[in-house]
């Protein structure tokens, strides 16, 4: 392997499996490290690291989906997804094989976050420059900062406000990376319940009681005129919401253009502190505005494209679902989220992580 390399390494599953934002923010960002000229590497495990649960059936099924060759060797699964070397292994050969890669491939940067990432943060800062990303405030996501990473990616000023970087780490905000918006396609024709496009739909990602999913069942029962279409998450709670009429429910997809193009605002009722929510820009570049809880980095994501309301006060958030101007502030989401559409390596060059030549293709 020649050139210049980055390597990603955490003990979640490597591209094309996603579970969360986390998953979807590095594998955007390794796959524009490909597109400027990189050689890049993904090491990841095939066993779930907060429970240990085997991941390897769901990793084969969709890289067979996609028409991906993989090889699998003594526990080891190889495979390359949109030029990305990706690597899945048992939970307790993750150090030693991102030992053996440092040695092999000796990149340039290692980028890690997530469970445990400070030990691989301590390993790789020996021989490379490291990036810890945090991409939340929780205990499991700043863990990091204790392996003493060059540079902390904090993925929003709300973030950067609660992160303790050691005097050895410099502390950035990041936002996440993110794709221009698919094309809408076709409308809603797959999941349970009623689908298309119907004026005043709202949408919700993730319908778990962390997430706000009490709010919902209130919004749900007092708007019973509108349509609310609910994603799957973490995990499927479906048995929850598939009673009301008034609710379409949507498996867990990575194909969200056409969710979004069928539905006027996204709701973002968290009771937790999220950091910043993907799905808020994401539908803001669909001209979707949110309205959104108070909580934490919500309201900076959001901007001056929605609204922002405390999560227990149910009947605000019917008034603004039913007052909103959906045209004006979808206007303002996709006028904020545009910027976020942008090159991303320029920025890790300004942190002195990578060359500044390094940067662009």
């Amino acid at each position: 392997m020649t050139g210049p390399t980055v390597l990603f390494a955490w003990r979640r599953t490597p591209p094309p499996l996603l579970v969360g934002g986390a998953e979807v923010s590095q594998q955007l960002l390794a796959e524009e490290f490909v597109r400027a000229g990189w050689q890049v590497v993904y090491l990841g495990s095939h066993e779930a690291p907060w429970n240990g649960s085997a991941q390897i059936g769901h990793l084969r099924a969709h890289l067979r989906a996609h028409g991906t060759v993989w090889e699998e060797t003594d526990g080891e699964v190889r495979y390359r997804w949109n030029g990305v070397s990706c690597l899945a292994v048992a939970q307790d050969r993750v150090e030693a094989t991102l030992k053996d890669l440092l040695a092999e491939v000796r990149p340039e940067l290692v980028v890690t976050s997530q469970e445990r990432a400070a030990d691989l943060a301590a390993l790789a800062r020996r021989s490379s420059r490291v990036a810890g990303w945090l991409h939340s405030v929780s205990a499991n996501s700043m863990g990091v900062l204790h392996g003493r990473p060059h540079v902390a990616l904090v993925t929003s000023k709300f973030v950067a406000g609660r992160a303790q970087a050691h005097a050895d780490t410099k502390a950035v905000v990041f936002y996440p990376p993110f794709a221009p918006a698919e094309g809408a396609g076709p409308l809603l024709t797959t999941g349970r319940g009623t689908a298309g496009r119907v004026p005043g739909g709202l949408l919700m990602v993730n319908p778990i009681p962390a997430k706000g999913a009490a709010l919902l069942h209130q919004l749900i029962r007092q708007l019973p005129a509108l349509r609310f279409t609910l994603v799957e998450g973490w995990w499927d709670t479906a048995g929850e919401f598939t009673a009301y009429p008034n609710v379409h429910w949507v498996p867990r997809t990575y194909a969200m253009g056409p969710i979004y193009a069928a539905n006027d605002l996204l709701l973002v009722p968290s009771q937790v502190e999220d950091a910043f929510p993907r799905v808020i820009v994401e539908a803001g570049l669909h001209g979707v505005p949110t309205i959104g809880s108070s909580r934490g980095g919500i309201p900076e994501a959001v901007g001056d494209g929605g609204i922002i309301l405390h999560p227990d006060d149910v009947d605000a958030w019917v008034r603004a679902i039913e007052t909103a101007d959906r045209a004006d502030l979808g206007a303002k989401a996709r006028a904020g989220a545009a910027p976020l559409v942008r090159p991303c390596l320029p920025e890790l060059a300004a942190a002195g992580l990578i060359p500044a030549a390094a940067a662009v293709g």
